[in-house]
């Protein structure tokens, strides 16, 4: 039986992409998420627009970013420059989806490896998926951390960082309406999500590399 450095950090990446990815696309893919925060944040009345109206112009909107689908915010007026940023964050939700599908396809890949007798080194006694999910907890924590502490400054580093050089995030909810049902508190929700759910994955990764091995398990990472 042959153990790999190079095979273990390949394991550690894919799995803490997989976590990574797989977290942020549930926002992204779960629009019941959404409809729950149309009462949550009592939109109808800060908006004025009904429900129906208000689902209908973010599916659309999501359609467009995740399938590709013609431009469109339902009912509500949009202007070409809100349409512009909505296509720069479409390449950003599909990348993600690539990335989380990439990493998957290479874990199912690994495990095929391990099937055939190659195994992860164990460094420091501990396992790929250890890492993985130490490394992606701690790093997020942190992040949340500051998150946390200044959101609305994070909110504008964020933007800064995945689109450097545009400022047509910043809307004007006279011409782009899809604002006015896109408030900070339901992107500050969106943040909560994806932090709980990648660390209680980063949770099981660890816990995982705890349990007590009775016989080689080619499932492991």
């Amino acid at each position: 039986m042959k153990h790999s450095k190079l095979f273990s950090l390949i394991v550690s990446l894919a799995a803490a992409l997989a976590v990574l990815a797989g977290s942020i696309s549930i926002p992204l893919l779960c629009r019941p998420f959404y409809y729950l925060q149309i009462q949550a944040l009592d939109l109808e009345a800060r908006t004025g627009y009904a429900g129906p109206v208000i689902r209908a112009a973010f599916d659309e909107m999501m359609d467009f970013c995740i399938l590709g689908a013609p431009f469109g915010t339902g009912e509500l007026p949009w202007s070409p420059s809100g349409m512009s940023h909505f296509a720069d964050v479409a390449v950003l939700f599909r990348l993600d989806l690539i990335v989380g599908a990439a990493a998957g396809i290479a874990l199912l890949v690994c495990l095929a490896v391990r099937l055939r007798g190659l195994r992860p080194y164990r460094f420091w006694g501990r396992g790929p998926g250890f890492w993985a999910g130490s490394l992606l907890a701690a790093c997020f924590a942190v992040i949340a951390a500051l998150a946390a502490a200044d959101f609305d400054r994070a909110f504008v580093v964020f933007h800064a960082l995945f689109f450097p050089g545009k400022d047509n995030w910043i809307f004007d909810p006279a011409q782009d309406a899809i604002i006015n049902i896109l408030p900070q508190e339901f992107f500050q929700n969106c943040a909560v999500l994806i932090v709980a759910v990648l660390l209680i994955a980063c949770g099981a990764l660890i816990v995982s590399d705890f349990v007590p091995r009775r016989r080689p398990s080619a499932l492991r990472v």
